[in-house]
């Protein structure tokens, strides 16, 4: 594993600074929100016509919202006026939400979605709608209404997804946080593949239009471990609306990272006891990190908890989820789905009731083998997915050193686990390959455990000692 290579960046030096700096600037009050909308439009007019991460820009509606913050913006939690981005898939009132299908292509809500919301009134700015495949069905990010989000490290590789267009966002300095949501990996697998943070919460920590649905949760994502926990920050809190929403805790979870050490302890599983997969490259990749952690005072073990029947599980409550959301669309809109998504909601319409109770038998002794394992563990660390970004213009891999994928989703397996046991994790950089693409690590942690599950992470990414600023897009 390499060092982060040479880049340039050329955009506005404020872009370039965290996101924690940039709030204190505005709370202190020696920088204006309306200077930032600026700025990120100046960076965003630079580089959109390479990566196309946010394909709606709403600068009129932003400045306006700037110059109407509540005090709520200033609060310890306030987000002071910072720009963000939110994924086309969570409704923004009066701005085009499209979902990357053809059929709402000009679709514009009435009302936001709660974690807009919530974000608008803590004092983000929402500068406009990151790409996503369409209904955020794959992890590659490409849709018919505004075409592909290549990764900014090697645009001829692709971003990940769902939630590509926030990560692409984030490593070329468009935005200084940027909202993800989750499913098999939706935040993780982008976060990896662009050298960005991304972390998928317990769910009922960032309230949205779910319903008593635990599976796709929206997330922080950001370029470093901190910035991600002043997100979390913002995006959390009791909704008394959702029903499997919780309050926010009493220490915030940015005091928590600043009290991280590197005494942690690791459990490392390649292949999360024989589920999937990962290269030889990846795999080496990762434990040359863990080795740091260790060197820098971490200790690191391979271990695994037994988790029975995961993949047949994890299917089934994705079929479920799909047949109950998109497969409930009219069916004018159904019409054009692409045909990976169309498959999983016939998947969805075609489970029996046994299916259901066996995943949600197996989906309990998963999450109690977790529960018992991680009293011994910090976290449990595992590959963000087995393999490297590909080529930009394949949907998915097919194989992995040679060992056939049967499916569109079996490359992404690792991202299974804490979907099904409800539990938080995060995609964290580590390094680069040899040929300049960004190395993610994934920590899987304790129920409703973000908080230490941060810490863990902000220990890691001190032992790796990664910059973390932002790049001007690197042709392929």
């Amino acid at each position: 594993m390499t060092n982060r290579p040479e880049t340039g960046y050329s955009g506005p030096d404020i872009c370039a600074m965290s996101a924690r700096q940039v709030v204190k600037l505005l709370k202190d009050k020696k920088i204006s929100a309306q200077e930032l909308v600026a700025a990120a439009a100046e960076r965003i007019a630079q580089v959109e016509p390479v990566v196309n991460a946010i394909p709606t820009v709403c600068l009129e509606r932003a400045q306006g919202h700037a110059q109407a913050l509540g005090p709520e913006a200033m609060s310890e939690i306030g987000l002071g006026g910072l720009p963000l981005g939110i994924k086309d898939l969570n409704d923004f009132a009066g701005v085009r939400t499209t979902y990357g299908t053809p059929a709402l292509s000009d679709h514009v809500p009435a009302s936001s979605d709660p974690v807009v919301t919530r974000l608008e009134a803590r004092g983000g700015i929402v500068i406009g709608k990151t790409n996503t495949p369409e209904m955020g069905a794959g992890a590659n990010t490409f849709n018919s209404v505004f075409g592909r989000t290549p990764n900014p490290w090697n645009t001829s590789r692709n971003a990940g997804g769902s939630s590509g267009g926030a990560a692409a966002s984030l490593a070329t300095g468009e935005t200084w946080l940027s909202h993800g949501s989750d499913l098999a990996g939706s935040l993780r697998t982008p976060a990896a593949y662009c050298g960005v943070v991304g972390l998928r919460p317990t769910p009922g920590r960032v309230t949205s239009n779910s319903g008593f649905s635990t599976e796709a949760v929206s997330g922080p994502m950001a370029r470093s471990v901190e910035d991600c926990a002043l997100f979390l920050d913002a995006m959390s809190g009791f909704d008394p609306t959702n029903p499997i929403s919780f309050p926010e805790p009493e220490t915030s979870f940015l005091s928590a990272v600043d009290a991280a050490t590197a005494d942690v302890k690791i459990a490392y599983s390649p292949d999360l006891n024989g589920l999937t997969f990962v290269s030889k490259e990846v795999d080496g990749y990762l434990r040359a990190a863990l080795d740091m952690v260790e060197s820098a005072g971490g200790q690191v073990r391979e271990a695994c908890p037994d988790l029975p029947d995961l993949d047949r599980a994890y299917r089934v409550l994705r079929a479920m989820l799909w047949a109950a959301g998109p497969g409930r669309a009219p069916a004018q809109v159904q019409k054009g789905f692409k045909d990976t998504l169309a498959q999983n909601i016939q998947i969805g319409r075609e489970l029996s009731i046994d299916d259901v109770y066996d995943a949600n038998a197996s989906r309990f002794a998963i999450f109690s083998n977790m529960a018992l394992f991680l009293q011994d563990h910090d976290v449990l660390a595992c590959p963000v997915v087995g393999l490297m970004p590909g080529p930009i213009e394949q949907e998915y891999p097919t194989e992995i050193d040679g060992q056939p994928l049967g499916d569109y989703i079996e490359w992404l397996k690792f991202s299974f686990l804490s979907t099904t046991a409800i539990l938080p994790s995060i995609s964290v950089p580590v390094g680069f390959s040899g040929d300049g693409m960004p190395v993610g690590l994934q920590l899987i942690g304790k129920h409703r455990g973000e908080a230490h599950l941060l810490q863990v992470a902000r220990a890691v990414e001190m032992a790796v000692h990664l910059p973390n600023g932002p790049i001007d897009p690197i042709p392929g």
